[in-house]
């Protein structure tokens, strides 16, 4: 499996690398001999992109941009050490990710808090600081230029209140991050792709999800290109189902808000295991199961610590 992928209108799918194969993805944009990244992969990722780089044809010098959804570790673990190679390169980032930007010892700390230092240390590896001098601050109705080619910046909280999601003008696509869900292409048929929420700790609000999702489908996209992993159409059916299964997880959390300590954690972690299950059933994945809960596994383990998180900041 090749780590570098052409989706159309100069546009690449980079595999960072993390966990598994086409888990998550950096988009490489090309245009007039200039060129952006959007997510960085963690610190271990460096060397796979700089390689997907090359075969692309693009040298470092050529990097303009490295454009942040936003700051969780899959996303941006690898950002200061790319810097260190991008060196023409700016870094955008939402305002409340900046700070992180520049000293990451707090979201070291808080990645650690949710997954261990074992796993992080093994995952991600070490997070190196970005100079302030090279960071922009991505605000709502930004643009950003690439060699002439318009890329519009979106705050879209939901998932966190620290996310960007980036539109294209050129190929009329939204770089989602995971304010679009999760679309694992070994659950697709075809072209036909499937999605599941992202509703992972600390800062998922669903109303500002929903609200993100249609503000994104104003702009009628042809495309969104997610993170994990790269791009999906039939955009009206995704947000559809998107806006179901967030009030499907909801129902779950409030489900359990009487039960208290860990035991409500694993409730809601079983519930959307479930419902994992009966969403592949019944839209018909190319996986079924569980083969397909263990495809979501880490997803349904983040997910139901974030639904606990909403529930307790409701209480």
């Amino acid at each position: 499996m090749k780590d570098i992928e052409f989706i159309g209108s100069d546009i690449w799918a980079i595999d960072s690398g993390y966990l598994r194969p086409r888990m998550d993805a950096l988009h490489l944009i090309t245009h007039g001999g200039r060129a952006a990244l959007v997510e960085s992969g963690t610190a271990r990722s460096v060397p796979q992109v700089l390689a997907a780089l090359a075969e692309a044809g693009v040298a470092p010098e050529q990097l303009d941009w490295l454009l942040l959804t936003h700051v969780h570790l899959d996303h941006a673990g690898g950002a200061g050490a790319l810097m260190q190679v991008l060196r023409n390169a700016r870094l955008v980032v939402h305002p409340r990710g900046v700070r992180h930007m520049i000293d990451p010892r707090k979201l070291w700390e808080g990645t650690v808090a949710v997954y261990g230092e074992a796993f992080v240390r093994g995952a991600y590896g070490e997070l190196i600081a970005v100079d302030a001098a090279r960071i922009t601050e991505g605000t709502d109705g930004m643009r950003i230029d690439l060699a002439g080619r318009s890329i519009e910046v979106l705050d879209a909280p939901g998932h966190a209140k620290h996310h960007l999601c980036f539109f294209d003008e050129q190929s009329r696509s939204w770089f989602t991050g995971d304010a679009f869900g999760l679309s694992y292409r070994e659950t697709h048929l075809g072209d036909k792709a499937f999605v599941f929420p992202a509703t992972t700790p600390v800062q998922f609000d669903p109303v500002a999800m929903h609200a993100t999702i249609e503000r994104m489908l104003e702009r009628r996209p042809e495309a969104m290109v997610l993170t994990h992993y790269s791009r999906v159409t039939q955009i009206q059916r995704l947000a559809a189902d998107l806006h179901r299964l967030i009030d499907a997880s909801m129902e779950i959390a409030e489900a359990a808000a009487n039960v208290e300590g860990e035991s409500r954690q694993k409730l809601i972690r079983a519930a959307l295991e479930t419902l994992l299950w009966r969403e592949a059933a019944g839209q018909g994945w190319a996986v079924q199961g569980n083969a397909a809960v263990a495809l979501y596994a880490t997803d349904l383990d983040l997910n139901a610590q974030g639904l606990q998180s909403w529930l307790e900041g409701r209480q």
